[in-house]
C-alpha cells in the first residue's frame, strides 16, 4: 500500500499481462480454432446415473467450422462421445434398413 509520502514513482508496479484469448483445438481433428472461426461450437455432454439424474459433471467437446461445414459434426460427436465412454459405439447399433426388415418380419 502506498504511503503518504510515497511518489508516484515509488507506487508503479510492473504491468502484468492478461490473455484475453485461450485458443481452442477442434476435439474431431485437433486443429486449433482461430479465433475468427464463428462457425465453431463448444458442447458440454452432461454424465448423468442409470436413472437419468444429472450430478454436475460433463465432457467438453469443441468442433471447429470445417467439421460442420463439411456435415461431420454429428458423426465426430458419436465418435467422441463413445472413445468417452458416454455412449455405444455407433456401428453397434443396427443399420436403419436392416432395422426396419427385422420388424416387419
Amino acid at each position: 500500500a502506498p504511503k503518504p509520502t510515497d511518489t508516484m514513482e515509488d507506487t508503479k508496479e510492473a504491468p502484468q499481462t492478461t490473455e484475453l484469448y485461450y485458443p481452442r483445438k477442434c476435439s474431431a481433428t485437433s486443429r486449433l480454432i482461430a479465433a475468427k472461426d464463428h462457425a465453431s461450437v463448444q458442447i458440454n455432454i452432461g454424465h448423468v446415473d442409470v436413472n437419468g439424474t444429472y450430478h454436475n459433471e460433463y465432457t467438453s467437446f469443441a468442433l471447429c467450422g470445417y467439421i460442420r461445414f463439411k456435415g461431420r459434426a454429428d458423426d465426430a460427436i458419436n465418435r467422441l462421445a463413445a472413445e468417452a465412454g458416454l455412449m455405444r459405439a455407433m456401428d453397434s447399433f443396427p443399420h436403419p434398413s436392416k432395422a426396419s426388415t427385422e420388424e416387419e418380419e
